[in-house]
This record gives C-alpha cells, structure tokens and sequence, in this order.
C-alpha cells in the first residue's frame, strides 16, 4: 500500500515543521488524535505510542520517529514497530514555494498480519482498507487541521494568490503498487 496526502498551507515553514514534529502535543492540537505517549527518547528521536480514531474506530500504533534537519529542509519520518501497521514506513516532506508550503505525507505498508499477511489478499485489505479508510483519512485530517491553524495565525485563511487562485484542498490518494500497473 502507498498513500499520500498533499496541502499547501501558506504560512512559516518553521511554524508548520514544529506542529508537524511536536507530535507529544498532537491530541491537544488534532481533536481526532487521542493520546500520544512518548516511550523513550527525545528531540529529534523518540519512540512513541499513538493513538486516534478514524470515525467511531479506535485505533493505535507505536512508531519511531527521527527527524532528519541535514538538508535545506527538515524532514520526518516514523518507522511503525508495534499494532496493526507494524512495518509501516511514513514521511512528511516539506516543499517551500510561492504560494506556501506544500506538505506530503506518504505511507508505505507492506501488511505483515497472520495468515493475510505479505499475500494478495493482505495487499488487497491495505490497498482497499487500511490505506483509504483509515491511513489516508487520518493523514488528511492531520494536515487539514496544520493547515487551519498555520492560517488562521497568519491571517491566511481563504486568501488567494497574486493570481486570484484560492487554496488548495488536502489531496489525497491511495497510489497502485508496481505489480499492480
């Protein structure tokens, strides 16, 4: 399964990699996230357990996240090591433009569940399921909401470029793997 959900939010790249990254402060922030506990770690490393709910669903997870800040801009990325996405490969990427910043988040999940696991029946629950319904839901949600706070500080909400464009809505998409092409 690959997904990915895109925005572009007009505000300080620093503001937006800061809500991004400052997941302990997520469930106060992003009303569909429930907890988040940091395990072990800190800064730019931690070992976390979280927690949100897509709907009426529960769901949660642990992941490792490190946050690269090497190159022009930072990048984040969680590797999930416990719960049902375990396995599961996750990055934000940050693209300062014209017109804002534009925020991807993509996600890579190779299922690894008993007797569905790396097959075509476990590719098709994560392609079908669990990267449309749950994965991509929730990122958008995540990136919806950054967005409306980033905005609404600066005074950006609804704004139009120089060219009369408003904002662009969260993207999102659940993209076919190679095999299936």
């Amino acid at each position: 399964m690959h997904t990915e959900n895109t925005v572009v939010i007009r505000g300080p790249l620093d503001r937006i990699v800061g809500l991004a990254a400052d997941i302990e402060d997520w469930p106060r922030v992003l009303p569909h996230y429930r907890w988040v506990t940091l395990l072990s770690g800190g800064g730019d490393r931690k070992v976390v357990e979280m927690a949100a709910r897509r709907g009426a669903w529960p769901v949660k997870w642990r992941a490792v996240q490190t946050i690269d800040r090497s190159g022009p801009v930072p990048e984040i990325r969680y590797h999930h090591i416990w719960g049902p996405t375990r396995g599961m490969e996750v990055g934000w990427v940050f693209e300062p433009s014209q017109e804002g910043v534009r925020v991807r988040i993509w996600h890579e999940l190779d299922l690894q569940w008993p007797l569905v696991g790396p097959t075509p029946a476990g590719a098709l629950i994560a392609d079908k399921v669990i990267g449309p319904q749950f994965v991509g839901h929730i990122a958008g949600l995540t990136l919806r909401t950054i967005k409306e706070i980033v905005e609404r500080e600066t005074g950006t909400t609804g704004a139009t470029d120089a060219a009369g464009t408003a904002p662009a809505p969260v993207e999102a998409a659940v993209v076919p793997r190679e095999t299936d092409r």
